[in-house]
């Protein structure tokens, strides 16, 4: 018996072993996809377009980069013993660490998004802010937009491993509800919303800064890429959530960190955008909404009311813990108080 045990524990650690040598090829094939995107776009001049095969094949990088990066961080948690340390210490469970890997990705995609806009901005808001271009807005569109479908695919990972994980808690009304053969149908319609949003950036979003503005309005493209700034904070706030650290100095800091940021990126940018264009076209600042296209007004309000929602939401949750990490440190210092 005693041998029996000892062989099984033994075959457990190879397989491990094995599984976390998935880690390395993993990061090379995003290592690898990332060089290939930017061989692809090494000849062009500033102010070219991408051309329909260059899209393609860095939209192809991008369906290599974030699944490769998502699935090696998985891997760190569940097949390494450094990995398993966290996950022990943390109590992770396995939706939890495929939501973290998710978060993860999603900073990194975020991370893209501010370099992009930034040398977006950098470049075309110095010189006609209307018509001049720089390639690397249309060339992250490309790239980026296969994010949005691999995130899709990821968000149903996450919301399959929490499915299993309360069946095999025993949770009855989950197992009522949701059937192994139903699962990806329960995923879309409890997901509908994100599952749609993500179909409509995309899809519409991206043929609306690869062909449909008609090489217009690049330096306000870059504002919009400019928009992600928040999202690492965002990814970091739920990543310490999972990790019950809520009551941390940290959670405190960078949840303040994200409202600063997620207003001004995603809310106050709006009129200073339309603060800019009244400028360049020399009216004032309502004069110059009404000169714009009832589309781009259209577009303006889709992007931005959710936001406002988003934001009132995330000062509501910021109120509840500074109210209550002052609550805690008034008990801490009056030790007397009940």
């Amino acid at each position: 018996m005693r041998q029996k045990v000892h062989l099984t524990t033994h075959n457990f650690f190879r397989n491990e072993q094995k599984r976390a040598g998935n880690i390395v090829p993993l990061l090379l094939l995003a290592a690898a996809s990332l060089l290939a995107s930017v061989w692809t776009v090494k000849d062009l001049e500033w102010e070219s377009h991408i051309s329909m095969g260059q899209g393609f094949a860095l939209f192809l990088s991008g369906l290599v980069f974030f699944p490769s990066t998502y699935l090696a961080s998985n891997s760190l948690f569940l097949h390494t013993t450094f990995g398993r340390k966290l996950v022990k210490t943390y109590k992770l469970s396995t939706g939890d660490i495929f939501d973290i890997s998710n978060k993860q990705v999603s900073a990194i995609q975020a991370l893209f998004c501010g370099i992009t806009g930034f040398t977006s901005c950098r470049y075309s808001c110095k010189r006609d802010i209307l018509r001049t271009s720089h390639y690397i807005s249309e060339a992250y569109a490309w790239f980026g937009a296969a994010y949005f479908f691999y995130d899709i695919w990821s968000m149903y990972k996450v919301y399959s491993a929490k499915i299993s994980t309360s069946q095999l808690n025993g949770d009855a009304k989950v197992n009522r509800s949701i059937n192994r053969a139903f699962k990806l149908l329960a995923y879309l319609r409890s997901n509908a919303v994100i599952v749609g949003h993500h179909l409509f950036i995309g899809g519409f979003g991206f043929l609306v800064i690869t062909y449909l503005r008609g090489g217009l309005g690049d330096c306000f493209f870059g504002f919009v890429y400019l928009m992600e700034a928040s999202t690492p904070f965002v990814s970091l706030r739920g990543i310490l959530s999972k990790m019950g650290m809520k009551e941390s100095p940290v959670y405190v800091v960078n949840g303040l960190v994200m409202l600063v940021t997620f207003f001004l990126c995603r809310i106050a940018m709006f009129p200073y955008v339309i603060h800019m264009y009244a400028q360049t076209i020399g009216k004032d600042f309502v004069s110059a909404v009404y000169t714009l296209p009832r589309g781009c007004l259209v577009s303006i309000a889709i992007l931005l009311l959710p936001q406002i929602y988003w934001f009132f939401l995330m000062l509501s949750g910021a109120t509840k813990v500074l109210k209550k990490s002052v609550s805690n440190n008034n008990n801490l210092s009056n030790p007397n108080a009940k």
